[in-house]
């Protein structure tokens, strides 16, 4: 990092995905900062809904899991457009989801990097840039400016570092979109959720009298203006034949199917993650947890880089792993946005056929493992079925006595796993920066969807809680993998 460096990472945005990001980089020791635009953490209005088990998984692996548990409600949330898909028997200790709204997830993730000593200036935001061999200069819009190493869009679909980057975001345009709004109404509306020829709509009362959610799909499409009050008052009214009255709206925003996708994670010293790099329609709720698990296959490459621990390729490996990872939540939720259309006889034949085929267990199990993000694969070549996957959670006899693998995780360091003869493989030229841990584990090895695999003798886990490398008694390809992630050996 040089000296004329105010932060070695600027994140943009401190929503979900900044957030997580900022605490990754505060974790591998990496100086990072915040610019957020509103003055305070709140949320206008209501955003993403909750928690998949990948993601819950995620926050297990840093030890902050139970702060979110205890404040949302756990349920099985996984759902193909209005199909419910049960994980209940899948092999993770989160075989379910969490139903939390993003205010609280945002409030709880500030906390934790809080706890960290993240820098975060707020209400100001980034206004231009200009990147060159050695770092970024980044204006504020307070005329304030900084110089980092990196500078991380975290700043929503409608980017800004994005489009100065002059990154592509290619995709589908819009052929759907819903107001969405928490108001006050002068008579008792009808409550609930109604899908009908023009439409899906719903409105609800939020926790403890608050105000009404409400959703409902406008009849014409292309407006891009931002919504009024009447505009809500005439889709209610075109839906329900009234307006029941609304009132004092807190929030009223618009969203729609538009689907696209970054074509490139990264231009030099500019990254992109969450919605900054996809948007899409929130059908299934994947939108928060894709971020959020984007900040974390992000963090520790770009510490490492910062460090100069590893060479600046690593972060290439981002946008390879991220990237296909977000287009099939593309796919699948532009497949879903087909199944909810205006339900004419076809389009109900159609679902009826779906709730057929995910009404079988190994249907069931493919797609319920793609909603959560429990069968995220990064293709990290031929080899064991582990490979790239995440490691699962089990619970192991150490010298200390019993150990849980995601316990390991908490500092974000990779561990190298052995479970074979003590001492196993020789990692002394990575001793630096890979923990070795022997352990036993006697169980059976399952994977979501894909069942049981062979026991291996060793593992690499990355920070991300993904394998690297998979022993068999061999340490083939093993200084190879450890390299590749985290950097030449040592000299011993």
């Amino acid at each position: 990092m040089g000296a004329m460096t105010d932060h070695a990472v600027i994140i943009a945005g401190g929503g979900p995905t900044g957030l997580m990001l900022a605490g990754e980089l505060a974790l591998a020791g990496t100086d990072v900062a915040i610019v957020e635009r509103r003055a305070g953490q709140d949320v206008a209005g209501s955003r993403a809904g909750g928690l998949h088990a990948r993601t819950i998984e995620v926050l297990d692996q840093r030890g902050i899991a139970d702060r979110f548990l205890a404040q949302g409600q756990v349920a099985q949330v996984a759902g193909f457009a209005f199909i419910r898909l049960d994980i209940s028997d899948f092999p993770t200790r989160h075989n379910y989801g969490l139903a939390l709204w993003q205010n609280h997830i945002e409030r709880i993730l500030a906390g934790w990097v809080e706890e960290l000593s993240v820098p975060i200036y707020r209400g100001r935001e980034v206004t231009r840039f200009a990147q060159d061999d050695t770092g970024v200069d980044v204006a504020l819009s307070d005329g304030k400016s900084l110089r980092t190493d990196y500078l991380v869009g975290c700043d929503g679909g409608r980017s800004l570092i994005r489009k100065s980057a002059g990154i592509e975001f290619p995709g589908w345009d819009p052929t759907t979109s819903h107001l969405i709004a928490e108001v006050e109404v002068a008579r008792e509306p009808e409550w609930g959720m109604r899908h009908d020829i023009s439409g899906i709509h719903g409105l609800s009362r939020m926790e403890d009298g608050g105000p009404v959610r409400v959703m409902v799909t406008e009849q014409q499409l292309g407006a891009t203006s931002e919504p009024t009050l009447s505009d809500l008052s005439a889709a209610l009214v075109a839906v329900y034949g009234t307006d029941y009255g609304i009132h004092s709206p807190t929030s009223i925003s618009r969203f729609t199917d538009m689907t696209r996708q970054a074509a490139s994670y990264r231009q030099g010293r500019v990254l992109l993650a969450g919605d900054a790099a996809h948007v899409h329609y929130p059908a299934g709720g994947q939108g928060l947890n894709t971020g959020v698990q984007d900040a974390v296959n992000l963090g520790w490459k770009l510490a490492r880089v910062v460090k100069q621990t590893s060479p600046e390729s690593l972060l290439d490996s981002y946008h390879a792993e991220r990237h296909p990872v977000a287009a099939r939540v593309l796919r699948n939720t532009m497949a879903q946005v087909a199944l909810m259309r205006r339900p004419d006889d076809r389009v109900k034949a159609l679902q009826e056929t779906m709730s057929d085929l995910l009404g079988m267990d190994a249907p069931r199990k493919r797609i319920a493992a793609m909603m959560s993000g429990l069968d995220i694969h990064y293709d990290l070549g031929e080899g064991h079925p582990l490979l790239g996957r995440r490691m699962p959670d089990l619970d192991l006899i150490a010298a200390g006595g019993p150990l849980r693998v995601y316990t390991l995780l908490h500092k974000a360091e990779p561990v190298l796993l052995n479970l074979g003869e003590p001492g196993g493989p020789d990692i002394t030229p990575w001793a630096d920066r890979v923990r070795q841990i022997d352990a036993q584990y006697a169980g059976a090895w399952v994977l979501p969807a894909l069942g049981t695999v062979t026991a291996p003798s060793a593992v690499l886990i990355r920070p991300d809680g993904h394998v690297a490398w998979v022993g068999d008694q061999t340490q083939a390809g093993l200084a190879d993998a450890l390299t590749m992630w985290f950097g030449p050996p040592a000299a011993v």
